[in-house]
């Protein structure tokens, strides 16, 4: 329960049938219910295979996994079926699991944020809302359904670190995967030279928080993204759509006529190589060596396009 309330995510993997492993949480001795895993899988399926499906479900890397099985067999076939997953070698004595777990300092963080502490809570909500998308046969009306608002503002103290946070630990919703220091992110406020923007999403289910950020460096009238980046718990809302409509509203306030962003490929954010194809950007260059990709938005025309979630007026901008 430690590590849920510091906004460790926490999953069931078992080979066994879904009705019996259930059952020992419920017991009213149980610290641990049901409630409290944001994944569970309990059939005769492999595990590694278990696992990458709970990946998925959960918009995570398997990278960000760790492994805890009593099995010696199981952790070897985990371990050399899922590259980057972390497999303690636990042993067998369940006793002593916590003390080596500990010792491995794989849960250990360097900052807490106010996120990370509801953390298990966004992903109960974000189940609710799954469960609700079954309901519609229109994707939009879905949408629509959700009630979603965002406030999207420029960079500004209380979310600075959170804002250093993201910026360090996105890596599959992230275009470019340049990592900042708390210090230069506070730079960016006082420099002319760029225009930051970072955007909370709610709807009716409860509040996301902090969850993109968006940064360019202005050069002439053209403002060249060195950061865009957006946590995948919020995956297919259009979120995306309301931070550019945002972004394009200040810089073409301060005279800018095009927006230039790049698309650096990892081995973890393909997800979004074609993001900025989706937003309208056209094609200004492609490096056939490393697959990087430019792309150029003409903002004299731009009109605004989100239509499923609603902007609020922000006093700061």
């Amino acid at each position: 329960m430690r590590l849920r309330e510091r906004g460790i995510l926490l999953t069931v993997c078992s080979k066994n049938n879904d009705d019996i492993a259930r059952s020992g949480f419920g017991h009213p001795d149980s610290i641990l219910k049901i409630e409290h895993f944001s994944a569970f899988r309990a059939n005769w399926d492999p595990k590694h295979c278990n696992i990458q499906d709970m990946a998925r479900e959960l918009n995570l890397g398997v990278d960000s996994f760790v492994f805890v099985d009593d099995n010696p067999a199981e952790r070897a076939i985990v371990e050399g079926q899922i590259p980057g997953i972390a497999v303690p070698d636990v042993g067998s004595e369940v006793s002593k699991y916590a003390s080596m777990i500990d010792a491995g300092r794989y849960f250990e963080l360097v900052a807490l944020s106010k996120e990370d502490l509801v953390r298990a809570k966004l992903y109960e909500e974000n189940s609710q809302r799954a469960q609700l998308e079954q309901k519609f046969a229109n994707y939009g009306e879905y949408l629509d359904s959700l009630e979603m608002t965002a406030d999207i503002d420029v960079f500004n103290p209380t979310y600075m670190e959170r804002i250093a946070q993201l910026t360090n630990k996105t890596n599959q919703f992230n275009l470019t995967t340049r990592r900042y220091s708390l210090a230069e992110i506070e730079s960016t406020v006082t420099d002319r030279r760029h225009i930051g923007i970072c955007g909370k999403l709610t709807d009716r289910f409860g509040d996301h928080g902090l969850i993109s950020i968006v940064l360019g460096e202005i050069r002439g009238t053209e403002l060249y993204l060195d950061l865009w980046l957006m946590s995948c718990r919020v995956l297919k809302r259009d979120m995306e759509i309301a931070m550019l409509d945002r972004l394009a509203e200040l810089a073409k306030d301060k005279g800018i006529e095009k927006l230039i962003g790049s698309y650096l490929p990892t081995a973890k954010n393909g997800m979004v190589a074609g993001h900025y194809e989706k937003l309208g950007f056209s094609p200004v260059s492609h490096d056939g060596s490393t697959g990087a990709t430019t792309w150029s938005l003409d903002l004299t025309t731009y009109e605004t396009r989100s239509r499923h979630i609603r902007i609020m007026e922000n006093a700061h901008a």
